[in-house]
């Protein structure tokens, strides 16, 4: 049975087409591989403004947009205003709507705003692109997760989630070597725009994708609709599919999604939503997952990421030398990313993300150490200032691809309960995209008013106090399942310890 259309967002793309029938299987390696080029979008419309970025602040005679330091920082930072926004509502239409109707409309958003930033003939065009490109980004990293976890079985969640980041990563590695070979083949006035309008590649295989998906049993589940949440669940797993025991497993896992919707209608607040706040037990979940929001941006990740040809060109090095080495950077963090799926399934969320925390910590330190040691431009000694820095964004990136973000996102899309996974998850990822935003538009000023050391000694002490914060108020969540974590959220009890 189709979903009803939603209004908005959804008016943006074509009626959806009813599901495929059941006999039709989908395994978890073509959901993921589906799913997560949503991820490879958001990070490739995120990762190449680093490089269309030195081409826009060129004056518009020489093909640029005549970008200063504040409208370079505001056309970077709109993207994540516009997130910010997409965040805010994404969440609550795809738990009224579905998971997959809202990645299909958001798949049809990114291909109209690549198109729009491409073509976009000024710096005031190009914020509102920027923006509206934003919406679907915003929308989009609440949405994939939440899909990926509600579809996924609770011992291989954590992985499936993480692979989500290593796409995202993958999107900006992407973004980065395309950007180097655009401007190291073509080089011409046009280039950064031929940068903007690749990531409409990736948006039309998501869209032709998802029409073939389903959609999630817990959505189903959630809206008591238990016999489509039944036929989806034999659909996707794969255990002993189509034997006695493969329906049993099915109908067990059926009951416990049934046994906490019925709990929850009977302790709901009569409204719902934002109602449910006022339960104690819900609104710690709901301070747990803002927090590690803020804990994922807090430690700077995206400057690193969005600016890395900016700092690396204000080390010494030129900027087809700068464009270059940052292709270290998405190398590192897809490398890096793929780690984190191993160690997502076999170390805690919490030792996991702390451990993570304090790495970034000690290679913010150093960064900002390396800005202190002064060479005159083109000597020998400022090229190894530069390589000494990069050097030092790449252990960052180690510590932050491996442990603190897909810690975050996995979390993120299983701490909270069932009736408000939307709302949850859109005000944390909310949180985050102001988070981002906030530090994007005000590094490029830092940088340039305080210089580099000041700049990341700061966000060295900030991550202190966010490691400080986590390891007090961070609980452990692998290997149980999304019915079990809620239970002991509710409960307060231990519940079934985590598997070895």
């Amino acid at each position: 049975m189709p979903s009803t259309p939603s209004p908005g967002l959804a008016d943006t793309v074509p009626a959806t087409p009813p599901e495929p029938p059941a006999p039709k299987r989908r395994s978890m390696t073509a959901i993921a591989a589906v799913a997560t080029l949503g991820g490879l979008t958001f990070g490739y419309d995120t990762g190449v403004i680093a490089g269309a970025l030195p081409f826009m602040t060129k004056s518009p005679q020489a093909g640029g947009l005549g970008l200063t330091p504040v409208t370079e920082g505001l056309v970077t930072a709109s993207l994540l205003l516009g997130a910010a926004a997409g965040a805010a509502f994404g969440g609550r239409l795809s738990d009224r709507y579905g998971r997959r109707h809202n990645i299909l409309a958001l798949a049809f958003l990114f291909v109209i705003g690549a198109l729009a930033t491409a073509l976009a003939p000024n710096t005031e065009a190009m914020v509102v692109a920027r923006a509206v490109l934003g919406i679907a980004v915003g929308a989009a990293s609440t949405t994939v997760p939440v899909y990926l976890a509600e579809i996924a079985p609770a011992h291989a969640r954590g992985r499936l989630v993480a692979v989500d980041q290593l796409m995202i990563v993958t999107g900006q590695l992407v973004a980065y070597s395309s950007n180097a070979a655009l401007a190291a083949t073509w080089g011409g006035d046009q280039t950064w725009r031929w940068m903007l309008a690749l990531a409409t590649i990736p948006s039309t295989l998501l869209y032709l994708g998802m029409l073939l998906m389903p959609e999630t049993p817990r959505w189903y589940a959630s809206k008591e609709r238990f016999t489509e949440a039944r036929r989806t669940l034999l659909r996707i797993r794969d255990a002993d599919a189509g034997t006695e025991a493969g329906t049993d497993a099915v109908d067990a896992e059926l009951d416990r999604m049934r046994e906490v919707v019925e709990e929850e209608k009977r302790t709901a607040r009569t409204g719902g939503g934002r109602s449910e706040l006022a339960v104690p037990w819900v609104r710690r979940v709901f301070l747990i997952g803002l927090g590690l929001a803020v804990i994922q941006q807090i430690t700077g990740i995206n400057t690193i990421m969005y600016f890395a040809p900016t700092i690396l060109q204000q080390t010494g090095l030129g900027s087809q030398a700068a464009l270059t080495a940052t292709i270290a950077n998405g190398v590192v963090a897809v490398l890096a990313s793929a780690f984190s799926l191993y160690l997502i399934g076999r170390v805690g969320r919490r030792p996991l993300l702390i451990t993570g925390q304090l790495g970034i910590v000690a290679s913010l330190i150093a960064i900002g150490v390396a800005f202190s040691f002064h060479a005159e431009p083109g000597t020998s000694a400022s090229t190894l200032r530069s390589y000494l820095i990069l050097a030092c964004m790449l252990a960052f990136l180690v510590f932050q691809q491996a442990a603190v973000s897909p810690v975050t996102w996995v979390m993120l899309s299983e701490i909270f309960p069932i009736k408000i996974r939307g709302l949850g998850m859109g005000a944390a990822v909310l949180l985050l995209w102001l988070v981002n935003a906030l530090v994007t538009f005000t590094f490029p000023i830092l940088l340039a008013g305080v210089g580099g050391t000041t700049t990341f000694l700061v966000f060295a002490a900030l991550n202190v106090l966010a490691a400080a914060a986590a390891a007090r108020k961070i609980p452990e969540t692998r290997n149980r399942s999304l019915e079990q974590i809620e239970e002991h959220f509710r409960t307060g009890s231990p519940g079934p310890a985590p598997a070895a």
